[in-house]
């Protein structure tokens, strides 16, 4: 059975030609106004990395990598499922100083992902990383960084409908933020998703913070990897899309967990065993940079501006029978 949802008349404003030239101008735009606002330099990153290496992302835990061995070594190679942990050691390969950083293209396969509006098997991503001094290790920090990705969101929307006039999405600038804990006190009985959206409906443009360790009724709000965000200085930016009447995450982001974070939430995930994979022992040694750093969903991202109902509008995927004939009967394009 389909999980599409199509909303009641929903028609695009752009063919589908003008969709994808649409697509190029906000990628072209938003990569410029990223790296300005937060002093990054593109480098270019890898698709899979070595299964034993620690360096895939683990997500929220239960996900399985999409994995193969390699003919020449025997090895296994995973898939990325992000480059959180990858972003890191780069950043100390390279050398880089505090205030600098870099983006990548990231490009993933989650193949245990749901297939509907928003998600896809297929996860294109801006990441990005920063190093940072260790006194700005603070939620100030984070605050501000949420709040200058936010704005150059808004500002590559304003160039993209002098473009593209018939474009009528409008954004809120202004962030508000509201602790996981807060959301947990505000709608007592409500799952994190319809928290989210009673929230971020009410607020507009939203920056969930301290997501991933329980909240007070013993559950955390949402899953989140002990071993790359400190849960105490975390957050997503979260968007109320009109055209599906949801609130949609656009980034997850955080101050990377130090030596002493890291060792607390191995523990408090149960994930002791991961003290001896090479990126974690690293880490616990010291020998990697404070960093900020985070991902940015390139197709919702281009979804959310274009005002677009299904995910597969903005990118080339692979979809169930079930949703393929609901969108073509709706007269939803997919890539």
């Amino acid at each position: 059975m389909s999980r599409t949802v199509i909303p009641a008349g929903y028609q695009s404003t752009l063919s589908l030609y003008e969709t994808q030239e649409a697509i190029a101008l906000i990628k072209k735009i938003f990569q410029g106004n990223l790296s300005h606002a937060l002093h990054l330099k593109r480098v270019s990153a890898p698709l899979f990395v070595d299964g034993a290496s620690g360096l895939n992302d683990d997500l929220s835990g239960v996900e399985r990598p999409v994995s193969f061995d390699m003919l020449e070594t025997g090895e296994e190679a995973q898939v990325v499922h992000s480059l959180a942990k990858w972003k890191r050691m780069a950043l100390a390969r390279y050398g880089f100083a505090a205030g600098e950083g870099i983006y990548t293209d990231m490009n993933a396969i989650r193949r245990d992902e749901t297939l509907d509006n928003l998600h896809s098997v297929y996860v294109d991503q801006w990441d990005w990383e920063k190093v940072i001094l260790p006194e700005q290790r603070t939620m100030d920090t984070l605050k501000d960084t949420m709040q200058r990705i936010v704005t150059a969101i808004c500002v590559t929307l304003d160039l993209l409908k002098w473009q593209y006039p018939q474009v009528k999405t409008e954004l809120k600038r202004e962030i508000t933020f509201v602790t996981a804990q807060e959301l947990e006190d505000l709608y007592p009985g409500k799952t994190g998703k319809e928290r989210e959206n009673l929230f971020v409906k009410e607020h507009k443009t939203v920056g969930i913070l301290q997501i991933g360790g329980k909240l007070r009724s013993g559950k955390p709000h949402d899953g989140r990897a002990p071993d790359y965000d400190d849960w105490e200085m975390n957050g997503d930016i979260m968007f109320w899309d009109d055209v599906l009447d949801c609130a949609m995450e656009i980034s997850s982001m955080g101050v990377r967990v130090s030596p002493e974070s890291l060792d607390r939430q191995l523990t408090l995930s149960g994930h002791d065993e991961r003290r001896e994979l090479p990126f974690h022992k690293a880490l616990l040694n010291g020998e990697l940079p404070p960093c900020i750093g985070g991902g940015i969903g390139q197709s919702r991202m281009c979804m959310l501006l274009l005002g677009k109902a299904h995910i597969g509008e903005v990118q080339s995927s692979y979809w169930d029978r079930d949703t393929k004939e609901a969108c073509e009967k709706a007269g939803i394009v997919l890539l």
